[in-house]
């Protein structure tokens, strides 16, 4: 089932992480009309690999509803890994996958040749308008975009290039690079973001330096930014040109994934009812929730919209990269064994919470009992004062909802029943259009009652099938006896006709490439290892387009002042000493630096013309 592009409906589709089966079922069930997953080797999360056996239970599960599976094999892959490749999309096609994400331009003659869409990874750098027309023109049909691009720059985008499906994130962690652009973990730890491998060099703690060795910020997380959430975005960011809605999170756990995509379901439903002749969900059928979701109590470290609406304040988290969680209110009293919380929240046994000192370090607790609002702790933390912001970072109650099944999806199925020349006939057609007819030969006999009611009880009887039948048709001078026996049988044949039918196509057809255009890879001032060309196909391939491209990660030796990190976030911004924002005049003597508790330090480089800023080796 493709996306209905005219102009009168725009599908909207929820594209759900799957760190694995369990957790790409339960997005399903929570109301995803897609997911996305890792393969065993080559997907931008090496700890979230998954067998193609198990990729291929998830797509069967998930065509049911009309949803997608789209596998990531968006790392860059090195020349003695190239058959492996090879053969791992193979097996992917084989699988049943509806879509592959891809960062290494290796792969794109490989799935020309296959003819399995293809998806261009967000780590191949998307922030331009020109950037996807070059994608397009390689057969690219989807384009994920840069995390940090406003929404005013994603309708530009779409503006000059509407047949191209624009994928845009909206939950979950922050990179403080731009995707595909960030070294420093290799550079650091040999430990290649590129390959799967992120050592989160932009979560460690820092202490900013001027020129003249004087420290302005000391001890604190000056890279580590909030989560993004832009839930009250999506209906904007639909009327921008975006159709899919991406969350993060392949190395979350299944509860992340119940909660977000629950919440963010049921908010493009409601768009969707508001907008009935102009949207439609991308899949099928109605989920029927066992709690209320609540993006509070989801792993977080504090939420932003990001640049939704252009540079905002207030977008990092520097006294922490953990997650603080919910507010619940402010400590009231402190005594030896006990604290008591001023608010309206309710707490339960084994909630854990936490707070930042005075320090502004994080620390946390478990309550051991809680009686009210008056908290009996496993541990009395050492710093906790009154007046302090208390933060729940787990729920235990939420949790215990989340831990058992909370969600069931079923599509709406219509049946008739009338009689042939032979027996009977059962027509059962789904919401999502699919349709089958069972027939079964029976004499025909008058019944002694009447047998209507039976009739539709027995037909309902739809028990664990994804199927609620809304309704029963029957002549209404219908005379005969069916035996409850036949009645289930037809049923049971007829709904396993109609499940056969896949709602997606297996083998969907790419978009035919067009001739390479180098665009802005004719740029002599980029770096050649920013193209990320890791192998010897990669490398011809830009070299067809005149360029010459390397990788970070394949050079032997890297010399001083190379582009670690290329940041739309900018610490004098964040900092409130941007005078081209109204921030006050800095007293610091230029350039700043960023350093490592072992001393390594790190230049900052500020663009103020492209309003960017770059971390240098």
């Amino acid at each position: 089932m493709r996306y209905i592009k005219n102009r009168d409906i725009q599908t909207l589709e929820l594209l759900a992480p799957a760190k694995n089966l369990e957790c790409g079922i339960a997005a399903i069930d929570h109301g995803a009309d897609a997911v996305y997953i890792g393969a065993d080797h080559f997907g931008a999360r090496a700890a979230a690999g998954n067998s193609t056996d198990d990729i291929a239970r998830l797509c069967s599960y998930a065509h049911q509803f009309g949803a997608r599976v789209y596998v990531t094999v968006n790392t860059i892959v090195y020349d003695n890994e190239i058959d492996s490749v090879r053969s791992l999309l193979k097996r992917i096609v084989e699988a049943g996958a509806d879509a592959i994400l891809v960062q290494d331009m290796a792969l794109v003659s490989m799935l020309s040749d296959i003819g399995l869409e293809m998806h261009a990874s967000t780590q191949t750098d998307n922030r331009t308008a020109d950037k996807v027309e070059w994608l397009r023109g390689l057969g690219f049909k989807r384009v994920v975009l840069a995390r940090e691009l406003s929404v005013d720059e994603i309708a530009e985008i779409h503006a000059k290039h509407p047949d191209v499906e624009l994928e845009v994130f909206v939950h979950g962690a922050l990179c403080v690079s731009y995707s595909g652009q960030c070294y420093a973990s290799q550079y650091c730890f040999q430990r290649s973001a590129n390959r799967g491998e992120c050592a989160q060099f932009c979560r460690l703690k820092f202490d900013l330096v001027d020129a003249e060795g004087k420290v302005i910020e000391h001890d604190r997380h000056l890279l580590s930014l909030k989560d993004m959430c832009q839930i009250d975005n999506l209906e904007r960011l639909a009327e921008a040109g975006a159709v899919s809605f991406k969350i993060e999170g392949r190395l979350k756990d299944v509860a992340y994934v119940k909660n977000v995509t629950a919440a963010y379901s049921r908010r493009l439903d409601e768009i969707v009812a508001a907008h009935p002749d102009k949207y439609r969900r991308a899949s099928f059928g109605r989920v029927d929730y066992g709690f209320d979701p609540d993006l509070r109590k989801t792993f977080n470290r504090g939420y932003t919209t990001y640049f939704a609406d252009g540079r905002q304040p207030d977008i990092f988290s520097p006294d922490t990269p953990k997650a603080l969680g919910e507010y619940v209110g402010k400590v009231k009293e402190v005594k030896r064994q006990c604290l008591t919380v001023s608010g309206v929240a309710s707490f339960a046994n084994g909630d854990g919470l936490c707070f930042i000192n005075a320090d502004r370090q994080l620390e946390g607790f478990r309550v051991n009992r809680a009686e009210g609002n008056r908290l009996y702790p496993s541990s009395m933390p050492r710093n906790l004062r009154q007046g302090v912001a208390l933060y729940r970072n787990n729920d235990q109650q939420f949790e215990r909802l989340l831990s058992r099944p909370s969600a069931v999806r079923r599509l709406s199925i219509t049946m008739s029943l009338s009689a042939t020349e032979s027996g009977f006939a059962l027509d059962v057609a789904t919401e999502d259009g699919r349709k089958a007819r069972v027939e079964a030969k029976a004499e025909h006999t008058v019944a002694q009652k009447p047998q209507h009611e039976n009739i539709v009880r027995q037909l309902s009887k739809l028990g664990t099938t994804i199927y609620d039948c809304t309704n029963i048709t029957i002549p209404d001078d219908f005379p005969w006896f069916v035996p409850s026996s036949l009645l289930a049988q037809m049923r049971r044949d007829a709904c396993a006709e109609v499940s056969e039918h896949s709602l997606t196509s297996k083998n969907p057809s790419p978009l035919t490439s067009n001739s390479l255009s180098p665009l802005t890879y004719k740029n002599p001032s980029r770096p050649p290892y920013l193209l990320n060309a890791s192998n010897t196909l990669a490398v011809e391939f830009y070299r067809q387009l005149g360029v010459e491209a390397s990788a970070f990660e394949t050079q032997k030796k890297h010399g001083v002042g190379e582009k670690l990190m290329q940041c739309r976030f900018c610490l004098r911004h964040a900092l409130g000493y941007c005078v081209n924002k109204g921030g006050r005049k800095p007293q610091w003597k230029e350039p700043l630096f960023l350093r490592l508790p072992d001393g390594r330090k790190f230049q900052l480089q500020f663009n103020c013309k492209r309003c960017e800023m770059y971390l240098l080796s």
